[in-house]
């Protein structure tokens, strides 16, 4: 019997592809390679605050998951150009969706955050006033 994927259960494959395309790194580089063909440089220079060894690190998880390909050429140094595979097309075109949206809706988080920050106001950022000591009950 086939189970249906269960992305609830801490088990289930369909998991592992969620955190994948959740990460805040492969999504910055699934909108740039959806663009064009990046060498690693190129991407580095244009994802702000992304360290040598967590681009590396994600390129080869994207690549081993089948979204990048990585290309060399044997030039001195060694080039090395990445790119969208036909899989990583179709998640690509889900990003770019999730990319307009947040665009399209970054003024309204913005506000939502200010004035739930402006009603917290307690200091422990939970949004909840600090509820005054329960009386005892007679």
């Amino acid at each position: 019997m086939l189970h249906r994927p269960d992305p609830f259960d801490a088990r289930c494959p369909t998991r592992q592809v969620l955190d994948r395309i959740g990460d805040k790194w492969a999504v910055l580089i699934l909108i740039l390679l959806e663009r064009e063909t990046l060498r690693f440089n190129a991407l580095r220079r244009r994802i702000d605050n992304i360290s040598q060894k967590m681009l590396s690190q994600t390129l080869k998880s994207l690549e081993r998951d089948g979204l990048v390909a990585r290309r060399a050429f044997a030039t001195v140094p060694v080039t090395v150009e990445y790119a969208l595979t036909p899989l990583g097309r179709t998640l690509a075109v889900t990003v770019a969706g999730l990319t307009r949206w947040a665009e399209e809706h970054v003024a309204e988080i913005e506000a939502a955050q200010r004035r739930y920050d402006a009603a917290a106001g307690d200091g422990d950022g939970d949004g909840k006033a600090e509820a005054a000591p329960a009386r005892a009950q007679r």
